[in-house]
């Protein structure tokens, strides 16, 4: 379970995430204290961080040599819609099959399918 409190300070958010705790807020010219990432941050850093996990673990399986990944991410808004842009960088000794592959698993990860896929959010 994950829960999120605010209280007086314009807009310090706390998560907590189990045993984890960070801050949300946001930045000082939109009215907040800059004391952590603001909300649309803190997703696009959730899909970084499940796009590198996958392909992490799609490499080990393989075999592969990925020594590392880096996920840039960007989010644009526009009229009609909101468009993720997404980079990898990659190093180790891959060649352009298993990059192209890459890309392809990167999809894949479970919190861009579900952001991308058809999700409703409930009160309960």
């Amino acid at each position: 379970m994950v829960s999120t409190e605010i209280g007086q300070d314009h807009y310090k958010t706390v998560i907590n995430l189990g045993s984890h705790q960070i801050i949300a807020d946001e930045p000082a010219s939109l009215g907040g204290t800059d004391l952590g990432p603001d909300p649309n941050s803190l997703l696009l850093a959730s899909v970084g961080a499940c796009v590198a996990i996958t392909l992490r673990m799609y490499a080990d399986r393989k075999e592969w040599d990925l020594q590392g990944v880096k996920v840039e991410l960007n989010l644009r808004r526009g009229d009609t819609e909101t468009i993720i842009e997404r980079r990898l960088i990659t190093s180790g000794d891959l060649d352009e099959t298993q990059l192209a592959r890459l890309q392809k698993i990167a999809s894949k990860c479970p919190v861009s399918k579900m952001i991308t896929g058809n999700v409703r959010i409930v009160s309960i």
